[in-house]
């Protein structure tokens, strides 16, 4: 993994931050944020069992497909929450110390 790989994940979560501002119809990302917290929650939910699943049936493209979906509906409900990566990467620092 390289820097541009977690520059993206940034990237991204600034695109989900203009996303529910803007709140476009055409956005999927807009959608999300005005069905709410708990259909967030849901998503986040499905994805995580949909990757479990993946993970002991599927191959590991399906399982790398799932954890894409996982990853960003993870970042839509962090938003929703007001934190973010950042946040999420000083946490797990503090527990490898």
């Amino acid at each position: 993994m390289s820097t541009a790989d977690i520059s993206f994940l940034l990237q991204l979560e600034q695109v989900i931050a203009a996303r529910k501002v803007e709140g476009s119809e055409a956005s999927y990302t807009a959608k999300l944020f005005k069905a709410g917290p708990a259909r967030i929650a849901q998503k986040v939910g499905e994805e995580g069992v949909e990757l479990a699943l993946a993970s002991v049936t599927d191959t590991r493209e399906k399982v790398v497909s799932e954890a894409a979906d996982l990853l960003y509906h993870m970042l839509v409900l962090l938003n929703s929450r007001e934190a973010g990566l950042a946040e999420v990467v000083t946490e797990l620092e503090r527990r490898h110390r």
